[in-house]
């Protein structure tokens, strides 16, 4: 095992340790998925600016299904005195198994999506990351708007 970072640029051989756009070197995920070509960079690259933007239009899924799910909630609770408004905001709603499963997969999804960046960016490559913000910054401007307006429509 080479472990020579005299000058910081290695570890474990070919990991570098410093931002870069050196290709060939950077391992994504797992060890079958390293680019080994420019154009396998490039197609890891909109991949990965791809999934950023699917991240973000799932927060869109995830808050639109919470706020239908809290105004489903809201329906059943009497809404004429102060005292059930009181009662109302201080009180979870109740278990439901088909939205609180679903609530729970998505949370697990955007999680995952979470580490999988962290992964990309920890490899110092400064095409992935640059992917990953540029997607990320996308997905926003197309899909923030929905997330705003299900998180203020209740």
């Amino acid at each position: 095992m080479d472990m020579t970072m005299g000058d910081g640029t290695t570890l474990n051989g070919t990991m570098m340790t410093v931002l870069h756009f050196t290709p060939l070197v950077d391992t994504l995920w797992f060890n079958g998925w390293t680019p080994h070509s420019a154009g396998a960079m490039v197609g890891a690259c909109i991949g990965l600016f791809f999934l950023a933007i699917a991240d973000r239009w799932l927060a869109v899924v995830r808050a639109t299904m919470t706020a239908k799910w809290r105004d489903a909630g809201n329906r059943t609770v009497p809404k004429d005195t102060d005292d059930n408004k009181k009662r109302r905001r201080l009180r979870a709603p109740p278990f439901v198994p088909a939205h609180d499963l679903l609530r729970g997969a998505l949370h697990t999804l955007q999680a995952a999506f979470g580490f999988a960046f962290m992964l990309a960016v920890m490899t110092f490559q400064a095409g992935f990351i640059i992917s990953i913000v540029l997607g990320l910054g996308i997905g926003e401007m197309l899909f923030g708007r929905y997330t705003a307006a299900a998180a203020h429509n209740h």
